[in-house]
């Protein structure tokens, strides 16, 4: 998931905060709401038969009900653990995990709320509140994961559906990785680790975030923005003119430049003045570094790798990777680092030679202060103008195509064409967190059945709003709770509405929030009813991104571009001619554009196997920035990072949240979308009915069994065969 992870789940090892299983496994928070004998309170975070009552919640009730929730929580897992030990009968799947679910989701239902809030409506109120609550939720977890008398009762439940023969499986593996194998000090020892780590990765969060707000560049010389898109200086007037309370004019200015993503785009994809662009690009790398030394994430980083290292080897793991991989689909480093080097081999030299293109056009169109290497702040720069010369097309003539409201129109006609389902927008059937969000239901057209609900949170917020785009899960399906309607999150930080102009999306954005409706799908229209193993829950980290890549793929189909590319003004389709260009345009830059990927997968796995923290830490080894640049030269050797890049200080991905020795899932996970994605290219896109059928076996398959079954299976189950890498080399123009 493009995940940047403004998450605010507990990691606790391997296990879920709110699940033995470990079953959420991706940032995304899994909780269910169940009833409970107090939510006839007054707290609102206690009202849980019904949707989060989001205009009622307030930091102040968060504690109250954290603490009213362990305490209950507490006596009936006691009860059960009691209950477990003394049966002298067969232990039934029922009552284990079904019962454990029960227990769990009160709490579980408040710590989710209370996380995604944290992320989409971040203040210092409610940090406080959280950081002081954390400690306190991630003890209580570390009861379930750590209980013998449950891991006995599950290692003897023989007769079950498969579906519960995974959330055993799971639930077992996750025990294990959460120390229910520990005694004594080592026990003690593991408990404080778990502790320690929830609350580095709160802080380097919090630190991103706050780094990324505080920072600001005035520009009120029109001189310097000439070039730049209409749209960017609507939209640095735009947060002018909220900063100071006046209004603004977008063509005089004055003009406010921000870290945040569309901001921080924009500047680099269009700003002619090279010296604004390096210093922006130089702010956003040093974010919450030694620049500040009250934000500097790089002691915390050493701290979580060190720790997490200390982690795996209390559970005999030689370092942190091996640890991770033990829940993964892909086998070992070396088979990671197999892939990585196989789409390298492919990649490498197709960047090299796009980073020729850009700077012989830079030196010819940019002057003799390009005669030097390009640096790192004109390769966006020039590779736009580039673009722009080959296929005669800019990011600003396609933005009036892309209205948001026309987008999710098309993205909602393509699935109710390939997989047979209906969106409906149900704004006012549910309390919302700001203004901006929307809520929409889901149908079953075969039936009419109301199946899903999601919440949308689409344009960027810096003042309070992580960083990143990304999918949580708000309600689980589960028969154990009696969820039968799951419901998702869906959170963008694309371009807000400018004036009386709706969102004019870039195609960037467009093909993001496909992503994030990808993962959304996969919680939203899975079958499965064993709430652990239920849509997103349980499945391996490197297979979740199939759904989220495979939607993407949408975006250059003919008849979904145009169930949605009309001028937000007159109506008119977008011309042909754009259209064409911008399929040609898919595989522009896919080398660079790998090869960056590939460094932060490679980067992320050796700071968790092979590096050792405590000597970097000390100067006695490879620093941690040390493994970035070695990891570099071999992957992106055109392009090496500076001297004092920061990146990463602000690696939320791995640092922040539940990609740790997993950001290579990405590709991993492409190779599977690539290949189902072709399913449907085999048959011919413009065959309605073929393209129908397939996109049936899709939902039947990836998005129906989710955790269920084994992502292996459920891609030989959808594509007769295991995934091949022809596909995404072929996507990327590699073949």
């Amino acid at each position: 998931m493009k995940w940047t992870v403004a998450t605010s789940l507990l990691w606790l090892s391997s296990t879920d905060a709110f699940s033995v299983v470990g079953a959420s496994r991706s940032p995304v928070k899994r909780f269910s709401t169940a009833s409970t004998e107090t939510a006839t309170t007054t707290n609102p975070f206690l009202l849980q038969d019904d949707l989060p009552q989001f205009e009622q919640l307030e930091p102040e009730f968060l504690t109250p009900a954290v603490e009213t929730l362990l305490v209950a929580m507490e006596e009936q897992f006691t009860a059960l653990e009691d209950s477990l030990s003394s049966s002298k009968k067969p232990t039934a799947y029922d009552q284990v995990l079904p019962e454990i679910e029960r227990i769990q989701f009160p709490l579980s239902f408040v710590w989710g709320v209370a996380g995604h809030l944290n992320g989409v409506r971040n203040g210092d109120t409610l940090r406080q509140a959280y950081e002081q609550n954390q400690p306190k939720i991630v003890q209580a977890m570390s009861r379930f994961s750590q209980s013998k008398p449950v891991f006995d009762a599950l290692q003897t439940i023989q007769s079950t559906t498969r579906p519960q023969q995974r959330a055993i499986s799971n639930s077992l593996r996750a025990m294990q990785l959460g120390g229910v194998g520990l005694d004594g000090a080592d026990k003690e020892r593991f408990n404080e680790i778990q502790m320690k780590l929830a609350q580095l990765s709160t802080t380097f969060s919090n630190n991103v975030l706050d780094e990324t707000k505080q920072y600001s560049l005035t520009i009120d010389d029109p001189a310097q923005v000439e070039g730049v898109p209409d749209s960017a200086k609507a939209l640095w007037a735009g947060a002018h003119a909220a900063f100071t309370q006046t209004e603004v004019d977008p063509v005089q200015g004055p003009w406010r430049i921000t870290l945040d993503m569309p901001s921080y785009v924009a500047v680099m994809s269009h700003m002619n003045d090279r010296t604004i662009r390096e210093t922006i690009y130089r702010a956003y790398l040093s974010r919450a570094s030694e620049c500040r030394a009250e934000k500097n994430n790089i002691p915390i980083i050493y701290e979580t790798l060190k720790l997490k290292a200390e982690m795996a080897k209390l559970l005999g793991f030689a370092n942190y990777a091996e640890l991770s991989l033990a829940s993964k689909m892909a086998p070992s480093v070396e088979a990671v680092t197999e892939l990585t080097d196989l789409v390298a081999a492919r990649a490498l030299p197709a960047a090299e030679q796009e980073l020729e293109e850009i700077t012989a056009l830079a030196r010819a169109q940019g002057g003799e202060e390009y005669l030097e290497k390009l640096q790192a702040w004109d390769i966006t720069y020039w590779s736009e103008r580039l673009k722009e010369s080959k296929f005669e097309l800019t990011e600003e003539e396609t933005r009036p195509y892309f209205a948001l409201p026309a987008v999710l129109d098309g993205m909602f006609a393509l699935v109710s064409r390939i997989f047979n389902i209906e969106v409906k927008a149900a704004n006012g059937e549910a309390q919302v967190w700001h203004p901006d969000v929307s809520f929409y239901k889901v149908y079953d057209k075969a039936t009419n059945q109301h199946i899903a609900s999601f919440f949308l949170d689409p344009y960027s917020r810096p003042e309070d709003k992580q960083g990143g785009a990304w999918m949580d899960v708000c309600i689980g399906k589960s028969e154990a709770v009696n969820r039968h309607v799951p419901v998702a999150y869906l959170t963008c930080n694309g371009s807000p509405p400018v004036g009386s102009q709706p969102s004019l999306m870039t195609f960037r954005e467009v093909e993001t929030l496909f992503h994030e409706f990808g993962h959304g799908l996969q919680h939203m229209l899975t079958t499965v009813t064993v709430g652990d193993v239920s849509g997103i829950n349980g499945v391996e980290w490197d297979a979740v991104e199939l759904p989220s890549q495979f939607m993407e793929n949408w975006c250059y189909d003919r008849a979904t571009i145009y169930g949605f590319a009309k001028h937000w003004e007159t109506g008119e389709p977008m011309p042909e001619e754009m259209f064409q260009k911008l399929k040609q345009q898919r595989v522009y830059g896919a080398g660079m554009m790998s090869c960056r990927q590939l460094v932060f997968g490679q980067v992320d796995l050796e700071l968790h196997s092979s590096f050792d923290a405590e000597a970097g830490e000390k100067g006695e080894g490879e620093s941690i920035f040390d493994v970035q640049h070695r990891v570099a030269a071999k992957y992106t050797p055109y392009l090496l990072p500076l001297p004092d890049d920061r990146f990463l200080c602000s690696f939320s991905h791995i640092f922040a949240g539940g990609y740790a020795a997993g950001y290579y899932s990405y590709k991993w996970a492409e190779v599977m979308s690539a290949d189902a994605f072709s399913a449907f290219e085999e048959v011919g896109l413009d065959n309605e009915e073929a393209v129908r059928q397939i996109g049936m076996k899709f939902r039947e398959t990836v998005l129906s069994l989710g955790g269920g079954e084994n992502p292996m299976e459920v891609f030989k189950q959808f594509r007769g065969r295991e995934p091949s890498p022809d596909a995404l080399l072929r996507h990327n123009g590699f073949a």
